[in-house]
């Protein structure tokens, strides 16, 4: 069985800026995966994706770093286009095509002691899918593809509305600041925490960027700090590599707030650079044993 199983699509990001237009490759499972295979105890992680035969190239590129892949054929690869103005902050974002939803007939076969579902939109996993997968292994969910909904290629923010039912089956639950107030309709952290723990959440990561995050797990609150990086090159995928971080030393036996310090090092450490995290493992205590 594996310890570790994220589920979800490798996306074809096309970025285009002012100066040049980028094709690679994105989404949670990307940072995700590429993230969890510099730790030591990786050996037992399975990726399970969706995507067109025309990319898996991609693929063939994550089994070649020793990265376990199953792929299901899809008709189409998900594909975001992002458009930058000369100032950064000015994006416009579109989904040029979508790959074909998981299902519970082709998860039938997925068990292990944690499974992350990285959504990217709304329709990746449905209520049935989340309900199954709860009883396959303890089940960790990002919300930010279920707050967006794509009408003619165009994304837009919306709530999640099925989510009291599905919150019931999800023992973990990562969203920042903006997703957690627009399930909960409350801007505080700690009341938003208190509202998904209602709903049935065990353990919730709330990411509040540069403010560090906060985890709310049997009744306690644990305030975890954010560690300054050296230089901010890349925000993609920090949420991902939290993520990957957290779940990584949970399933080792590690407390919330050990595990949420390791997730919040790593994040920094992926900030740090453009990709997916590459550093060790011992670059990541580093990080946090300077700043006790």
């Amino acid at each position: 069985m594996d310890n570790i199983c994220c589920i979800g699509h490798v996306t074809l990001d096309k970025i285009v800026t002012p100066q040049t237009t980028t094709y690679m490759p994105g989404g949670t499972s990307y940072y995700f995966s590429y993230g969890i295979k510099n730790l030591k105890n990786s050996a037992n992680y399975k990726l399970i994706t969706a995507l067109a035969p025309s990319e898996y190239q991609s693929v063939e590129d994550m089994r070649s770093e020793g990265i376990h892949v199953e792929v299901i054929p899809s008709k189409h690869t998900v594909y975001f286009e992002n458009k930058y103005g000369i100032n950064q902050d000015e994006r416009t974002q579109r989904v040029l095509a979508k790959a074909d939803p998981f299902t519970v007939e082709n998860l039938k076969d997925v068990r292990a002691n944690y499974i992350h579902l990285g959504s990217l939109l709304s329709d990746d996993f449905s209520l049935d899918v989340i309900k199954y997968l709860s009883n396959k292994g303890i089940l960790s969910v990002d919300a930010q593809g279920y707050l967006r909904e794509v009408r003619s290629e165009k994304v837009f923010a919306v709530d999640w509305k099925e989510k009291q039912e599905a919150l019931k089956y999800i023992h973990i639950l990562k969203v920042n600041e903006h997703e957690a107030e627009v399930l909960t309709g409350f801007k505080e952290p700690e009341q938003a925490a208190l509202k998904l723990a209602e709903w049935g959440v065990k353990e919730t990561l709330l990411t509040l960027g540069s403010m560090g995050s906060l985890i709310y797990a049997e009744g306690k609150f644990y305030k975890i700090p954010a560690y300054l990086p050296k230089e901010v090159v890349d925000a993609t995928g920090c949420g991902d590599t939290y993520s990957m971080g957290y779940l990584y030393l949970r399933s080792q036996g590690a407390s919330y707030e050990e595990a949420g310090k390791f997730a919040a090092a790593v994040s920094t450490l992926k900030l740090e650079k453009s990709g997916p995290f590459s550093g060790t493992e011992e670059d990541i205590w580093n990080v946090i044993n300077s700043n006790r």
